[in-house]
């Protein structure tokens, strides 16, 4: 489900944005009219001198943003003291067989284990918690212009105002599950010493795995390494059948094969809250970072 906290988040920016522009364009005016008048050979000299940029002061803005910025940090610590750590990230952490791996200030989270003679790994990002917020606020405002699209067709907004919330009622009733839960992309590998690895391109979303695409690589390292020639060579290998294509009954093997090594139900539940909390803690040590280099 879509983060309250990223709601939250948004509203204080709005609404604080008009107000930030007023006040320089009240010190500009003044300022502009109580200028004395230079000569243009005056203001020429002026504008080349060194010693005056040496002197120049801070920005006007510093201060204010400065401030705005301890704002919203205090706001996010408070939230931030009213959380308790998710059940399935606890129960994940202390009774999983996969190792964590996430370095703060990094986007991706990296999860392995040996399973006899095979190396597993799978990796996340946070990127993808950004990206699912920005369509669903997209999505939103889409909404509501169809909202009052809708009522001024009908001419009365009380009626299509009515009419629309029975249609989102019933809609919700009938597909049940959230459909604002968060997709969480997963990228697994499984390699075996001399015998290249799979590939596997999966969505934890609503407790479940499901996988999109399988491929084999003869070089493990093409399913782990960035650089060029690896995303080159990688693209060139044969990817394999979708696996929505492959018959039912290989299908759920591949399934089990993968849930064997720990591909489960309390992974896809541990990933999209483990993002959510961890995007919450970049973004407080992105707010500290910012505040700090504007105050130097």
């Amino acid at each position: 489900m879509m983060s309250l906290r990223a709601i939250a988040r948004a509203a204080p920016r709005v609404l604080a944005r008009p107000s930030t522009l007023r006040p320089a364009v009240v010190r500009t005016a003044a300022a502009t009219a109580a200028r004395p008048s230079f000569s243009i050979t005056q203001k020429a000299s002026a504008a080349f001198s060194t010693s005056a940029l040496r002197r120049a002061p801070a920005g006007e803005v510093d201060e204010e943003l400065a401030a705005k910025l301890s704002s919203e940090l205090e706001f996010e610590t408070s939230v931030k003291e009213g959380e308790t750590l998710p059940a399935s990230i606890k129960d994940f952490l202390e009774n999983g067989q996969f190792e964590l791996k996430d370095v703060p200030g990094q986007q991706d989270v990296f999860l392995t284990r040996n399973f006899g003679n095979e190396k597993i790994t799978v990796s996340f990002s946070i990127a993808d918690l950004s990206s699912f917020q920005e369509q669903n606020f997209e999505d939103d405002a889409l909404a509501d212009e169809e909202f009052e699209e809708m009522n001024d067709s009908r001419g009365n907004g009380k009626s299509g105002a009515a009419d629309l919330a029975e249609e989102a009622e019933e809609e919700d009733m009938e597909g049940g599950a959230d459909t604002d839960a968060m997709p969480c992309r997963l990228n697994i590998v499984v390699e075996k010493p001399g015998k290249g690895a799979l590939n596997v391109e999966a969505i934890a979303q609503d407790g479940t795995v499901v996988v999109e695409n399988v491929y084999y690589y003869k070089d493990a390292k093409l399913a782990h390494s960035s650089s060029p020639d690896a995303v080159h060579a990688a693209q060139d290998a044969y990817p394999g059948p979708a696996f929505g294509s492959l018959d039912e009954d290989l299908q759920i093997l591949l399934e089990r094969y993968l849930e064997e090594r720990g591909i489960t139900p309390a992974l896809a539940l541990f990933v999209p809250d483990y993002m959510d909390m961890k995007e919450q803690k970049e973004y407080l040590a992105w707010l500290e970072n910012v505040r700090g280099f504007v105050e130097a």
